[in-house]
Formats: C-alpha cells, structure tokens, sequence
C-alpha cells in the first residue's frame, strides 16, 4: 500500500550515485601529496559514509593523524577538480525524480555540502533538490537527528509525511532519530546485514521501487 508523503530527503553516495571511484581517487592524490602509500579501493570505500574529516582520518591512520588538516586541502583540491570522472547515476533515478517532481526534495548527506553540490550539477541532478544539508559540520552529522529537524522545522509538514532514503544504516538511523518513515536501499554501500535491529519502514532493491511505496 502506497503512503502519503510530501516531502523526501536523498542521501548520495550509494543512493543516487555511485561516485566510489573519484572519492578513492581523491584520498590516494592526498596520501601521495603527503608520500603515503595509497590505499586499496576496497579499504577507503569501506570509509565511505561517516564525513569528510573521518574517511580521512581513517584512511591515514592513527600514525599520520597529525597530517590531518593538509590530507582534507588536498582530498578537497582534487575532488573539487575531478568530481565526476568517474561518477555514475543509477540506474531509474533520473526518472524516479521526475516521477516526484511535485514532492519537496533535500539532499542529505555527510558530504561537505560543496562537495555534493559539484558532483550533483555535473551529472544533471542538482535542479531536482531544494537545497543540499552537508556534513560541514562536525556537531551535526548523520545520524543525529539534526541534520532533518532544523530542515523540517520550516516546512509546516508532518513528520509522518516525511520520508529519508539512503543505502546505509546510518541513514535509516538518522530517519528514526528524527521520527520520519525510512526507506533503505540494497543497492548501495552498506547491507542488509548491517541494519542489525533497525527496522526500516521500507526496503527496496531499486530506486524505481520507491514509486510503489509513495503516493
């Protein structure tokens, strides 16, 4: 059965596009600009997820996090230089946003909001999003609540009209921390497996799915 929601908030990475292997390339640019060895694909990807500064904190190690501040320069060089050599949207998500173009749409992620910004309007997404709340800052990050509630407190709709989607647990905890409906997404970055007790209000194996859960 279809429910009624007004508005939905988006998470990137591992939700609407799948931009691995420019972030890898980002962090490995930022461990060599410091004469680091790189690391594997499968090691940062796993890093993916928790904010800039973490993803680069952990891909340096406890060794080097005094290079911190000059890893996050450098990621941010390259990154914002090469957002989208890589980058793919998934597949049906353009056609899914058409498809709610008459919902209230947020992109919500751990991204630097600028970093999300270049990304989104060099693969054509960016028109589809009322605004982007990004992970600049390091007391508010998924999946406190408060990266939804000062968003939604300005829009003078039920919370059980509100719905968050993403791919990994942090963001269906984000949802239930805020009190919306939650939709989780298996495509993506994270796994079933991780949601351990989370019980989100949807799973589904494609973004096209969300048409059969939103009225």
């Amino acid at each position: 059965m279809k429910i009624p929601i007004d508005v939905i908030f988006f998470d990137v990475d591992g939700t609407l596009v799948d931009a691995r292997k420019d972030i890898v390339n980002a962090v490995n640019f930022a461990l060599k600009g410091l004469k680091l060895k790189p690391k594997p694909f499968s090691e940062i990807v796993s890093y993916i997820g928790t904010g800039v500064k973490d993803l680069i904190r952990q891909s340096l190690g406890e060794e080097y996090e005094p290079l911190m501040d000059r890893a996050v320069k450098l990621f941010a060089q390259r990154y914002e230089a090469h957002p989208i050599d890589e980058a793919k949207v998934y597949p049906y998500v353009v056609s899914t946003l058409d498809h709610f173009k008459n919902k209230r749409k947020f992109i919500v992620t751990n991204r630097y909001a600028r970093f999300a910004d270049v990304a989104l309007k060099g693969l054509g997404l960016r028109g589809y999003f009322e605004s982007i709340i990004g992970g600049d800052d390091e007391g508010c990050l998924k999946p406190s609540a408060c990266v939804i509630t000062k968003v939604i407190s300005r829009l003078n709709v039920p919370k059980t009209k509100i719905m968050i989607v993403g791919d990994m647990a942090i963001d269906v905890r984000t949802g239930k921390n805020a009190g919306i409906k939650t939709c989780f997404v298996t495509y993506g970055l994270g796994a079933i497996r991780d949601l351990g007790r989370l019980k989100p209000d949807y799973i589904i194996d494609g973004i096209a799915d969300l048409k059969n859960k939103i009225e």
